[in-house]
């Protein structure tokens, strides 16, 4: 988990009722939002890397039986977390892409920030660089009510604000790719809106929820 204060609603990552078994969480301090929203060089001079290697292996000795993290960001460090334990890790929604793009034309991705979001982070979850103009970011409003308060990491969310702002950045990128059929969160802050996504966009809605190894959790 990133060092946070932000609400989290049901269906976040945070929310304790989002999964449906138990689910241990672990801090790791200093993640602050803005400082994992950035580039794998910048993770990794931060010293994060590291620590969330840390907090992963702590987890697997309390007994997790899969991991994950609560930044879609943290895709640039997939391999090395992923070694540092010997239970699967989703370290990002955006894993799923490759899968998608075998079977769709192109593939939308909502993200808090795309202005960070680059192509580092799509090949980091495996898309084909012949196929990186065939996944459609869409990023926040930077001002808006959403990205405000996770970004700025704010005590209070005006929640129907912030779905309405989802909502919105969502419909723009209907308008930029009509031909859409399934829509990506990057961010794990997301889900909470996921149906209000699909109502209005008429999308598949792909969450960390339906990541391989966190739907087996139920059955492990």
């Amino acid at each position: 988990m990133l060092d946070t204060r932000f609400p989290r609603p049901r269906g976040d990552v945070g929310h304790p009722d989002t999964f449906p078994v138990p689910v241990r969480r672990r801090v790791v301090p200093g993640a602050f939002p803005r400082a994992v929203v950035a580039s794998a060089a910048a993770l990794r001079a931060s010293g994060l890397a590291e620590r969330f290697s840390e907090a992963l292996r702590a987890l697997e000795a309390e007994g997790a039986r899969a991991l994950t993290t609560s930044c879609g960001f943290l895709v640039l460090l997939q391999r090395e977390l992923q070694a540092a334990v010997r239970v699967p890790l989703v370290s990002s929604t955006l894993l799923q892409l490759p899968q998608i793009l075998e079977r769709e034309a192109e593939v939308g991705v909502l993200t808090i920030s795309a202005e960070h979001l680059g192509e580092e982070h799509l090949l980091a979850a495996g898309v084909p660089p012949d196929r990186l103009r065939d996944v459609r970011v869409q990023g926040m409003d930077p001002r808006g009510p959403f990205a405000r308060t996770i970004l700025g990491d704010l005590p209070e969310m005006d929640l129907a604000a912030a779905r309405a702002d989802v909502v919105a950045a969502a419909l723009s990128l209907r308008r930029r790719a009509p031909g859409l059929r399934t829509l990506v969160l990057e961010c794990t802050n997301m889900p909470p809106h996921a149906e209000a996504l699909a109502d209005a966009t008429g999308w598949r809605v792909r969450t960390l929820l339906d990541a391989g190894p966190l739907l087996q959790w139920p059955h492990a």
